[in-house]
């Protein structure tokens, strides 16, 4: 996890591509079909940096069993980028969130599946600085 950590935050494909299956799929709300292997996880990397250039995630506590990790990050960026998010025009606000993420491994120790927790609340709040962000959330 310490080297997704870097992998996530260095937005590394090649490192990507050791650590997520290219059988593993994820759904998430940037793309109507789930995105698959290290390049759709990326890909959504890529994406939030348009709109934060130094988002970043840090790893602060993680929990195992045999095939799953439950991860805590501090998630961190500055609205910045010149892409809007959730319909928010970028506008300089930073934002910090604590997001849950559950990563199941298949046998060859490789991410093929991420299930979050919603983060987008915290993110949202942040960079509108208020609560009444929430209410943008589909």
């Amino acid at each position: 996890m310490r080297r997704f950590e870097k992998c996530i935050n260095e937005n590394d494909l090649a490192l990507g591509r050791e650590l997520i299956s290219e059988k593993a799929s994820f759904a998430t709300p940037v793309s109507p079909e789930p995105l698959h292997g290290a390049e759709g996880y990326l890909s959504v990397v890529s994406l939030m940096r348009l709109s934060f250039p130094d988002v970043h995630w840090k790893l602060e506590d993680m929990v195992a069993d045999e095939k799953t990790v439950a991860v805590r990050w501090t998630c961190t960026g500055t609205f910045t980028g010149t892409a809007p998010f959730a319909d928010v025009e970028p506008n300089g606000r930073s934002f910090s969130t604590s997001v849950m993420n559950f990563y199941v491994f298949d046998e060859d120790g490789k991410i093929v599946d991420d299930i979050a927790a919603t983060g987008i609340a915290g993110i949202l709040q942040g960079i509108s600085g208020s609560a009444e962000a929430m209410s943008i959330l589909p």
